[in-house]
């Protein structure tokens, strides 16, 4: 499995496209606010002749969906997410204009149509990866683990040294806590961190920081 990552939108969010030998592909949290952003995307999926099966989001926090109806759009699929999440995409507006973020009219917020919960598997080409529920920065907060090549997704769960706030009203830190520590930290040591927001980590890194 191949793995690319953009930095997209204002924050940045860590977007990627992730595929194998049979060039079938995966999206993850499409950040993608300015219109220059989806066109990078865009072309990168062109020129490397990929073909996009599936949408995922690890959580649907504004800043990890913005590109979501574009992919959708784009690629006919339509995304995957934990419906705990929900209340963020209804009141995605609102909650942009606390951060003092102006509601762009090309960024219209969508239900995931597809739900997933924890032990769920999803798959494309020759991969497969398994779904875990680890809630605190947002309720619905996933993780995409694919055991097979030691590597896991994990949105605002963990970045490299830190973990995602848990100061919303829907936060955890408790939660948050609980299943970094008995969900991630329990992979092996080499297992590769791909977060939602900064550079790649570890497990074994990772493990001096709780």
């Amino acid at each position: 499995m191949q793995v690319k990552c953009f930095e997209f939108n204002f924050l940045p969010v860590n977007t990627y496209v992730i595929w194998d030998e049979t060039k079938e592909a995966a999206v993850i949290d499409p950040g993608c606010f300015y219109p220059g952003e989806t066109e990078t995307l865009a072309s990168f999926i062109r020129d490397n002749g990929l073909t996009v099966k599936l949408l995922l989001n690890t959580h649907l926090h504004f800043d990890h969906v913005f590109g979501n109806l574009f992919v959708e759009e784009t690629y006919g699929v339509k995304a995957y997410a934990n419906d705990l999440d929900m209340p963020w995409i209804h009141t995605m507006a609102s909650r942009m204009a606390v951060f003092g973020i102006h509601y762009e009219g090309h960024v219209n917020p969508i239900e995931p149509d597809h739900i997933l919960h924890e032990g769920d598997t999803v798959s494309f080409g020759n991969t497969t990866l398994h779904v875990l529920h680890i809630p605190g920065h947002s309720p619905g907060s996933l993780v995409f683990w694919n055991k097979e090549q030691q590597c896991v997704f994990t949105g605002d769960v963990i970045f490299q040294g830190s973990y995602g706030r848990t100061d919303f009203p829907d936060g955890n830190h408790e939660a948050l806590m609980t299943g970094i520590r008995t969900k991630l930290l329990t992979m092996p040591d080499e297992t590769i961190v791909y977060s939602g927001h900064g550079p790649v980590t570890t497990i074994k890194h990772e493990r001096n920081y709780y």
